[in-house]
C-alpha cells in the first residue's frame, strides 16, 4: 500500500515579512493579491531569496504595480537571461479591488506596502496593506503598549507557577 504524500512538504507558507511596514504604517485593510513572476525569480523565491524591506506599491496606468522588492538571482538561474533583481512586478488583482484602491491613494492619501509574500498552494501571494503613515508619537506609544502588554504577560506567568 502506498503512502499518502504529506501536502505540507511543498514548500508552503511564508516566505518573506515585512516587519518595518508595521512600525512605520497603520494599516487599515489588507489584500491578497497574486504576483506576476518570471521562472527565475520563483527559482530565487523557493530559496528564500527577496528582501520586502524598501519595497511599496504605485498606482500606473490604472494597474497596480510593486516597485523596489529585490529578487537576487540564483547562481544556477538561467544563463541566458538578464536577470534584473528591482524591476517593477504587477499585482493581479480584480478590477473592484483595484479601482477600491486608486480611490483610496489618490483621494484619501493612502499608502500601499507589501506586508508578507507567502506561498498558497502552488502560487505566490502577496499580502498588501493599505496604510497610513505613524508619527513618531504613535511609534512610541505603540511601543509602550506593546512592552506593557508583555510584562503584563510575566506577571500573570509568574502568579499562576506559584498558585
Amino acid at each position: 500500500m502506498a503512502k499518502a504524500k504529506d501536502k505540507d512538504k511543498k514548500g508552503g507558507g511564508t516566505i518573506a515579512l515585512n516587519k518595518r511596514a508595521r512600525h512605520e504604517y497603520q494599516i487599515d485593510e489588507r489584500y491578497e493579491c497574486g504576483v506576476a513572476l518570471l521562472g527565475w525569480e520563483v527559482k530565487a523565491l523557493r530559496a528564500g531569496r527577496i528582501n520586502l524591506t524598501d519595497a511599496y506599491a504605485m498606482v500606473r496606468h490604472g494597474e497596480i504595480v510593486l516597485f523596489g522588492a529585490s529578487i537576487p538571482p540564483l547562481i544556477s538561474a538561467s544563463t541566458h537571461v538578464v536577470a534584473e533583481d528591482r524591476r517593477t512586478r504587477k499585482l493581479l488583482l480584480h478590477r473592484a479591488e483595484i479601482d477600491k484602491l486608486i480611490g483610496a491613494v489618490e483621494r484619501k492619501g493612502y499608502t500601499l506596502v507589501p506586508m508578507a509574500l507567502y506561498w498558497k498552494g502552488n502560487r505566490i501571494k502577496l499580502e498588501l496593506g493599505l496604510a497610513r503613515g505613524k508619527q513618531e508619537h504613535d511609534k512610541r506609544n505603540a511601543a509602550k503598549d506593546r512592552d506593557w502588554a508583555r510584562d503584563k504577560q510575566r506577571a500573570m506567568r509568574a502568579h499562576n507557577k506559584s498558585a
